[in-house]
């Protein structure tokens, strides 16, 4: 590819992220007219659940309504009060956001015309189309989707449970009280301090995740407390996600702050909370230690069977998102970060709203007796703070590959930033917006 191209290239990829790729994955299986009066009727009689309300669920349970042209009735069972982001929740351990500016309600899509239940599922009856809930309640199906998230797996780090339990090691991967609480633990830190993360083997929810955290930990002790360190000691040989972009932050920004260590993964951590202990023996004392364990899908589809790729998460037919492990008829979907990925797909945000929509064109289109789409298209953008005012990116566009039967990266439909920029930040925070609007509208 020319230089010319490959910039070219660059500028889609960064423009396309601001914009919205979002739009596109939409377009993957959008019905082109509205529904005649027999498809209204039979897409008014059936009953679509929707169990999870994150990035995954809330958009899938917003363009089922949309695509349906509001026929649909469409049912979203959701435990939390408002949707809190996890991306860009880094920000709020730096001191540039709250956790006010990052928690959205679903005012907007009630009145779209979805029903919210708040209550949470804690049995599937696959034979019997039925959730049990909560509260005791029962809710009934014809097409359910599933949008689990994931749960950390505490138990494989010796002393976590506990340590967790008792507030002294925070992961603070699912944003609301427990960011506030780390937070407040680096607030509390003394100025020459050392805040140890420590990073699982991929695959985890947020590629960069971890990364990003390293610099905004470091942009606020460098603004605030600048004798203190930032360890980051890595399961993985390189960072990732980005690895080069990473590497060149702490080099040039966080020089003598951020010290990165690859190949160490953790296995245990002191009943004080604060030493960790990893494979080869080695141990690492902190003022503040937050340790990120394994993950796997969420535990309704743990414990419903439906997890058991390397007993952590669901497998997909990725053409409608429905369930592998269930036949067809069942009418169930899955979609987020608790599925086994395809090649080069992200457990991220922005992939699960684009799953989100190809499941809901499949839903509506079985129910409608619509053609399948049979090339849909997702897309992908992940935006990285590094300090309050500049943002790198990764961006992916990923086409339907009919002989593999699964998502594969176009050629040439990939890219990252050049570096960290002002322009990448406007982005960033013009993305959160998007995927605000997407997801539970305004």
């Amino acid at each position: 590819m020319s230089r010319r191209a490959d910039a070219s290239r660059r500028r889609w990829l960064q423009a396309a992220g601001a914009a919205g790729l979002l739009q596109l994955a939409g377009c993957a299986g959008t019905p082109s007219a509205a529904p005649s009066s027999s498809q209204a009727s039979a897409l008014s009689r059936a009953r679509v659940l929707v169990v999870g309300g994150g990035w995954g669920g809330a958009t899938a349970a917003r363009y089922l309504r949309l695509f349906s042209d509001g026929q649909l009735p469409v049912t979203l069972v959701e435990p939390d009060a408002a949707l809190v982001s996890c991306p860009q929740s880094n920000l709020v351990l730096a001191g540039h956001r709250t956790l006010a500016d990052l928690t959205f309600g679903y005012d907007a899509l009630e009145r779209l015309g979805v029903r919210r239940v708040r209550d949470r599922v804690v049995a599937l009856d696959f034979d019997r189309r039925e959730a049990r809930l909560a509260s005791g309640g029962r809710l009934g199906w014809d097409k359910l989707i599933l949008s689990p998230g994931v749960e950390l797996m505490r138990e494989r780090v010796d002393g976590l449970q506990a340590a967790h339990a008792a507030g002294r090691v925070l992961q603070a991967w699912k944003a609301g009280p427990e960011t506030a609480a780390l937070r407040a633990q680096l607030e509390a830190m003394p100025n020459g301090g050392v805040y140890v993360l420590t990073v699982p083997l991929a695959p985890f929810r947020c590629p960069p995740g971890p990364y990003e955290r390293a610099c905004l930990v470091a942009d606020y002790f460098k603004r605030m407390k600048p004798k203190s360190k930032v360890l980051v000691f890595d399961a993985n040989p390189e960072p990732v996600s980005k690895a080069a972009l990473f590497k060149a932050v702490w080099a040039n920004q966080y020089a003598g702050i951020v010290d990165y260590r690859p190949n160490f993964k953790a296995v245990g951590v002191s009943a004080d909370g604060r030493e960790v202990e990893f494979e080869l023996g080695e141990r690492e004392r902190a003022d503040v230690l937050n340790v990120l364990p394994d993950m796997r899908a969420g535990d309704i589809a743990a414990q419903s069977g439906l997890a058991k790729a390397n007993g952590r998460w669901c497998e997909v037919d990725f053409l409608d998102f429905s369930a592998k492990d269930l036949p067809k008829s069942a009418g169930v979907h899955l979609l987020g970060d608790a599925l086994l990925a395809a090649p080069l797909m992200p457990k991220s945000a922005h992939m699960a709203n684009a799953h989100a929509k190809v499941a809901a064109a499949a839903v509506v289109a079985s129910l409608a007796g619509w053609e399948l789409n049979p090339a849909p298209v997702l897309t992908n953008t992940c935006y990285s703070w590094v300090d309050g005012s500049h943002a790198i990116h990764v961006a992916s566009v990923h086409g339907w590959n009919a002989p593999q039967r699964t998502f594969t990266v176009v050629p040439g439909g990939s890219g990252v930033s050049v570096g960290p920029s002002e322009a990448e930040a406007h982005y960033a925070a013009g993305w959160i917006e998007s995927m605000r609007g997407e997801a539970v509208g305004r």
